[in-house]
């Protein structure tokens, strides 16, 4: 690229203002080839000096053009302020990039994103941020179709008054839909599986269920298989989770709360959880099909993107062993399965207790961290396990008692229901074979028959289905069948055998 004429030295400019008009013939040639100008500078210099006088022609004239198309005008610029004023006013993005799409959608003349940003600089509604990293700087992962995985978040929200609530925001990650919302009491199991059956209900079912580590969403890097797990499990969705205090797995459902509450800090503030729920679910409205989302390519809505791309197909539910088929605790239509919602569903404690109207029942160590369900019936108190085996009944204790025993002996534990055939082995004597459901311990570890078998700490929160035969104990992973290690029966007094892994296929 040829680079622009350096400016005419202003000696040289004196010189062409004071040229006499009876100058010889040539001399202007060779004036100009000895200073190195143009023969056309020096007569546009000439005839300047002659027009507007020698001063004229000393310094150069500004190149700035009289008139720019391009230019922003007082009117467009004080639109842009405006727009960006009724985008904050209600709880909006409001920047550079969301008041650029807005105007263009109200058919206004819209500056480029950089021309608003020094506009509202200039106006002093907004600063520089020089050390915001640029977008080219972050790597985006996204999955590649709709329902391929879910973000699945609590935010803590107060009421009037000073109460406390919780709001689950399900999104989908690929076009940041908002699949559901639920406002509940606080972050409960129940909360949670409430949101997630209302975004099945709309949307289907997803391939994947992203969660932190919350009591009330995952817990299987804890050991045990809570209750939205085991039933997203059921479905065929697989539950992964984030690492524990990494926020950032789960970062498009936070920044998701964040867009949430500012909307709501310009609404009234709600004074019941109902009134609570219809403002998220208008701002959900907001959010899918109104809000151009600078997260997706185009900055389209999170319902457009949904509608761009076919759904990722449905996954098929996993088939367990053992079916949850559970009877009716009354005794009324005792063939027809009860539906699980009428139980109470609680997780024993590693001590093998639970606890119901502030009594400690105790059950089994052996179901230490697996789910039982209570039916409270007005003459006292069932519980069944998942398959609708009756586990112990208690008449309701008298006022002031803390503790209801099992009735069995320490140590003793509760028998197993037949249909599973799981068989408590007791000490000194030789078991017969049977089969038992263990989740993978927090340290890799299960125990059965007063035996620590070492399974491996890549198995943490697995079920495993354990077969215990004739001559070895063989543990398969419960939803895919995959053989995860083989030991022969210990010998009578040995409490412990270590890691073996197998990589080979059931034959099932």
């Amino acid at each position: 690229m040829p680079k622009p004429n350096p400016p005419v030295d202003p000696r040289i400019r004196l010189a062409i203002a004071r040229w006499p008009d009876d100058a010889p013939r040539g001399s202007v040639s060779t004036f100009c080839a000895e200073h190195d100008i143009a023969r056309s500078t020096f007569y546009t210099l000439r005839a300047r000096a002659i027009e507007e006088g020698q001063a004229a022609v000393l310094e150069p004239k500004t190149r700035r053009p009289k008139s720019s198309p391009r230019t922003i005008t007082d009117d467009v610029k004080r639109q842009a302020v405006e727009v960006r004023a009724a985008l904050e006013s209600s709880g909006l993005d409001h920047g550079p990039i969301s008041v650029h799409d807005k105007m263009r959608s109200l058919g206004l003349t819209a500056p480029s994103v950089a021309s608003l940003a020094r506009i509202f600089r200039q106006a002093g509604v907004a600063r520089k941020e020089p050390r915001k990293k640029p977008r080219s700087a972050y790597r985006r992962f996204v999955y590649p179709a709709p329902n391929a995985c879910w973000q699945l978040d609590a935010t803590e929200y107060v009421l009037a008054g000073g109460r406390k609530c919780v709001i689950f925001q399900l999104e989908d990650d690929h076009s940041r839909l908002a699949v559901a919302s639920h406002v509940a009491t606080g972050e409960t199991t129940e909360g949670a599986l409430a949101v997630v059956k209302k975004g099945i209900a709309k949307h289907g079912v997803p391939q994947r269920l992203l969660t932190d580590n919350g009591s009330a969403l995952n817990t299987s890097r804890r050991g045990w298989e809570g209750q939205l797990t085991a039933y997203v499990t059921s479905l065929g969705v697989t539950a992964i989770t984030g690492k524990p205090g990494k926020p950032t797995t789960q970062g498009k459902n936070e920044r998701f709360h964040q867009t949430l509450f500012r909307w709501l800090d310009k609404q009234p503030l709600a004074e019941t959880i109902a009134e609570l729920q219809d403002q998220v679910d208008r701002f959900d409205v907001i959010y899918n099909t109104e809000r151009p989302h600078q997260g997706l390519p185009g900055r389209i809505t999170p319902q457009q993107a949904w509608d761009a791309t076919e759904n990722a197909e449905r996954p098929r539910p996993r088939l367990t062993l053992a079916q949850p088929i559970l009877l009716d605790p009354a005794g009324e239509a005792p063939d027809e399965p009860l539906d699980l919602e009428r139980l109470r569903a609680m997780r024993v404690q590693s001590s093998g207790y639970v606890r119901v109207r502030g009594v400690t029942y105790q059950i089994a160590r052996e179901l230490g961290g697996h789910t039982i369900y209570a039916a409270e019936l007005t003459e006292g108190v069932k519980f069944y396990d998942h398959t609708g085996e009756l586990l112990l009944e208690h008449p309701w204790p008298k006022p002031g008692t803390k503790h209801v025993s099992n009735g069995r002996p320490r140590g003793a534990g509760t028998a197993r229901p037949k249909n599973i055939r799981n068989v408590i082995h007791s000490t000194g004597t030789t078991a017969p074979p049977g089969e038992y459901r263990r989740t993978v311990r927090m340290d890799g570890r299960v125990s059965i028959r007063n035996v620590v078998y070492g399974i491996g700490k890549h198995h943490v929160g697995q079920e495993l289905h354990v077969i215990i035969g004739e001559v070895t104990v063989t543990f398969w992973n419960s939803h895919t069948g995959e053989l995860i290690a083989e030991h022969p029966i210990p010998e009578p007094g040995v409490k412990h055998v270590g890691f073996v892994r197998y990589n080979r296929a059931p034959n099932l």
